[in-house]
C-alpha cells in the first residue's frame, strides 16, 4: 500500500540553508527520508523553439500528394503528412539515399492487427498538450464528472476543473500552451503517441485510432510552463494524479542532467525518495484489465554520455535513446548503462539540404509565437530522446490495446520484457558504420 500521505512538505526562511534543515529533520526518530525539492529539467532544450511547417508548406504537400495519385494509396491511412513521417513508416527513400527501410518502429505491420483503445490512458508529463489541437481533440482523456474551468472539485478528486488533467505548475485545471516561451513539446509529443490517424488531416500516430474508431486517450499532466522551472514536488503529484485518474503509462520526457551527482540506483533511492515513491505508486496502479500496474517511460538524456539520466537510469524503469532515419544513434544521445531500448527520435545532421525534415514531424501549437515564422501552422519538427520516448510509450500502448482485445492479461515485468525484447537488431548498422566522420564502435 502506497505511504504518499506519510510525506510533508517543510517551509523555511531564509536564515537557514536545505542542508541544515535537512541534517536537524533527519535527527528526528520520526523522519525515515529527506528529499530536497529539487529543480527538474526538460530532457531537450527549452530555449529552442520547434521548426514548424507554414501554411505554405503544407499547401505544396498537399498539392504534390495530389498529384501522385499512387502515392496516397502506398500507406495505411490518408492523413497527409504521413509520408514525411519517417519515424512511422521509412520507406528508405528519402535524405540523398541516407534514409534506411524499416529504420523506424514497425507501425505499419502493428496496425493490422491494433490502432489503439480509448481504454489506455497515456499522461504525459510535460508542457501541456494543446486540448483544442485538430488532430488531438478527439483523443483526449476527459475527465466527466468535472467542469472545466470550475473553480470547484465537482468530483471530489482533490482537483478543480481537471477535465483534460492539470497543470501542476500554477495550480489549476486550465491547460496552457501558449506561454511565449513555450516549445510546444507537451502537444508534439501526444502527436506521436495519439494524434487522430486517418482522418484526411496532418500526421498519423502510433496509436491514435482509425478514423471514427477512437485510440489511445492523452491526459495532459503539465510540469512545464513557459520558462517556469518546474520541480520534485510538482512531478510527485502529477505522477500520483495520472496514477489515481486511470493512466496506464507515464510518459517522461524530464530528468536530471548527467552532469549532476548520479552513480548508482541507491543514490537515487537514497536522495530522491519521494519521487521513487511516487513512481513505485504509479508502477503498483492497476488502471487497465492487461496490466496488473503501470509502465514508467522516459527520455535518456541529450548529453551524449555512456549512461542514461535519471530516473529513466533506474533499473525498474524504461529508459529511451535515440536513433535517426539512418538508423545510428543520433548525435546528442546517451547511451550504454541504464538505457534499455532504442527509438526514432531524429538527427537533422543527417539531411542533405540542411533541412528539418530527418527530426520528428508531429502536432504543435498553432499559437505559438508570430516571430517563428508559424503562419498559423499546426504541425513541425523537433528532435532529441525526449521524441524517442514518446515513440516507446506509443508503442507500449499500442501493444497494450491489441492484448486487450484478445483478452491477454501480464504483470508489469512481463510485459515490460515483451516490450524491450520485441525489437529489431541495430548492431549490424553501428558496428564499422560512420556517423558524422566518425568511427563507431
Amino acid at each position: 500500500e502506497s505511504e504518499l500521505h506519510l510525506w510533508y512538505v517543510v517551509r523555511f526562511g531564509e536564515e537557514f540553508t536545505a542542508a541544515e534543515v535537512a541534517e536537524k529533520l533527519s535527527a528526528l526518530g520520526e523522519v525515515q527520508h529527506v528529499s530536497f525539492n529539487r529543480t527538474i529539467h526538460r530532457a531537450y532544450n527549452a530555449g529552442k523553439k520547434a521548426m514548424p511547417l507554414s501554411r505554405k508548406t503544407l499547401e505544396a504537400i498537399q498539392h504534390q500528394r495530389a498529384t501522385r495519385t499512387g502515392e496516397a494509396s502506398a500507406y495505411p491511412f490518408d492523413d497527409l503528412l504521413l509520408p514525411q513521417q519517417w519515424h512511422l513508416v521509412n520507406r528508405g527513400n528519402m535524405f540523398g539515399g541516407k534514409s534506411i527501410v524499416d529504420a523506424d518502429v514497425q507501425c505499419e505491420q502493428a496496425w493490422e492487427l491494433s490502432t489503439g483503445d480509448e481504454s489506455i490512458v497515456v499522461a504525459v508529463l510535460d508542457e501541456g498538450v494543446m486540448i483544442e489541437h485538430p488532430d488531438l481533440k478527439n483523443n483526449m482523456w476527459v475527465n466527466e464528472n468535472e467542469i472545466y474551468r470550475s473553480h470547484e472539485d465537482n468530483d471530489g478528486n482533490g482537483y478543480q476543473g481537471d477535465v483534460y488533467g492539470y497543470n501542476f505548475v500554477k495550480n489549476t485545471g486550465v491547460i496552457s500552451w501558449d506561454d511565449v516561451n513555450d516549445t510546444g513539446h507537451g502537444t508534439h509529443v501526444a502527436g506521436v503517441i495519439a494524434a487522430q490517424n486517418d482522418n484526411g488531416i496532418g500526421i498519423s500516430s502510433i496509436a491514435g485510432g482509425r478514423g471514427s474508431i477512437p485510440g489511445a486517450k492523452i491526459m495532459s499532466c503539465q510540469i512545464f510552463s513557459g520558462s517556469t522551472a518546474s520541480n520534485a514536488l510538482a512531478t510527485v503529484k502529477a505522477i500520483k494524479y495520472a496514477a489515481d485518474n486511470g493512466a496506464s503509462i507515464i510518459q517522461c520526457s524530464w530528468g536530471y542532467p548527467t552532469q549532476s551527482p548520479f552513480t548508482s540506483d541507491s543514490y537515487y533511492e537514497r536522495n530522491y525518495a519521494a519521487e521513487k515513491e511516487a513512481i513505485d505508486y504509479f508502477v503498483s496502479k492497476k488502471n487497465n484489465d492487461v496490466l496488473d500496474g503501470g509502465l514508467a517511460i522516459f527520455a535518456a538524456g541529450n548529453d551524449a554520455t555512456n549512461f542514461a539520466s535519471y530516473p529513466g537510469g533506474y533499473r525498474s524503469y524504461v529508459s529511451v535513446t535515440s536513433f535517426g532515419p539512418d538508423y545510428l544513434p543520433a548525435y546528442y544521445t546517451n547511451y550504454g548503462p541504464g538505457c534499455n531500448v532504442a527509438a526514432p527520435g531524429g538527427d537533422a545532421y543527417i539531411s542533405p539540404s540542411g533541412s528539418s525534415a530527418a527530426q520528428v514531424l508531429s502536432t504543435l501549437p498553432s499559437e505559438l509565437p508570430a516571430e517563428l515564422g508559424t503562419d498559423g501552422a499546426d504541425y513541425g519538427y523537433m528532435q532529441g530522446t525526449s521524441m524517442a520516448c514518446p515513440h516507446v510509450s506509443g508503442v507500449a500502448a499500442l501493444g497494450l490495446s491489441y492484448a486487450l482485445a484478445k483478452g491477454r492479461h501480464y504483470t508489469v515485468d512481463e510485459f515490460k520484457s515483451m516490450l524491450l525484447t520485441a525489437v529489431n537488431d541495430i548492431d549490424s548498422y553501428i558496428i564499422g558504420g560512420t556517423k558524422n566522420g566518425m568511427v563507431l564502435r
